[in-house]
């Protein structure tokens, strides 16, 4: 690894799913006031996250597919309500 390219505050912290509780420990920059004692009896800084990999519906498998095909099809109707229309406007203005 190349020296002095990484910031003077690069060191190991804990990372805490709040959602699932699911912790790892990696290298960050990030700031926090609380800390933690790690498996290896170590304390190190603790961040807490809102959402991870170990909670997040795509990695977790519960994702939602959303209906595609019916969007497009209400995009279509759309778009043909809106070429009738515009139809409709240009023969107006050629009628006055």
């Amino acid at each position: 690894m190349k020296k002095d390219i990484h910031p003077q505050s690069y060191r190991p912290v804990v990372f805490k799913d709040s959602a699932s509780g699911f912790s790892f420990l990696s290298q960050s920059c990030a700031r926090s006031r609380q800390t933690v004692t790690w498996e290896d009896g170590q304390e190190y800084p603790l961040v807490v996250l809102g959402i991870s990999s170990a909670s997040h519906p795509f990695y977790t498998g519960q994702q939602v597919f959303v209906d595609t095909a019916g969007r497009v099809d209400k995009f279509k109707q759309r778009l043909a309500k809106t070429k009738a229309a515009q139809k409709q406007a240009a023969g107006f203005k050629k009628k006055r």
